[in-house]
């Protein structure tokens, strides 16, 4: 692919004409995190665990029909996100790391599992692992570990 083509699929979404334009601009404030947790179930939420599921939806799905690596990576974020809160934590922070590897892949309308356990929540720092599964057969789709500053309260 030349240069040219490659700027193009970069600015435009993957479509010649972005005919979504003005669409895109119009969509709600965090639009993206229902985009990824609309069908998402809690399961279990305790202290420092969430356990959750969702069927995965075709919306989620790359070029070769699975489980999108993004999709995946927000999942790890925002419910590694949500078992920090369940820690105590008062905020969720900002991220500092977000690492994933991709074991397996996961196709439309399967079940699939996530578990977020928290590693350490301190005073600065939240760590949370989180696994994606698939449900049927508890085949491993995904590990990500995600790290998170916390703001810490003044006391000034």
């Amino acid at each position: 692919m030349d240069l040219e083509s490659v700027r193009r699929y970069l600015e435009t979404g993957g479509y010649e004409e972005d005919k979504n334009a003005s669409t895109i601009e119009k969509m709600p404030l965090r639009f993206f995190e229902r985009f990824i947790l609309q069908g998402l179930h809690i399961d279990l939420i305790e202290p420092g665990r969430i356990v959750c599921s969702m069927k995965v939806p075709p919306r989620l799905l790359n070029g070769g029909n699975f489980l999108h690596g993004g999709a995946t990576a927000t999942l790890v974020d925002l419910v590694g996100s949500a078992a920090i809160c369940t820690a105590g934590a008062a905020g969720t922070g900002v991220s500092v790391e977000i690492n994933v590897s991709y074991l397996d892949a996961a196709f439309a309308d399967e079940e699939i599992e996530i578990e977020a356990r928290i590693l350490r929540v301190g005073k600065a720092v939240g760590v949370a692992s989180v696994e994606l599964r698939n449900k049927r057969t508890g085949k491993l789709i995904a590990q990500g570990r995600h790290t998170k500053y916390l703001a810490i309260s003044s006391k000034m």
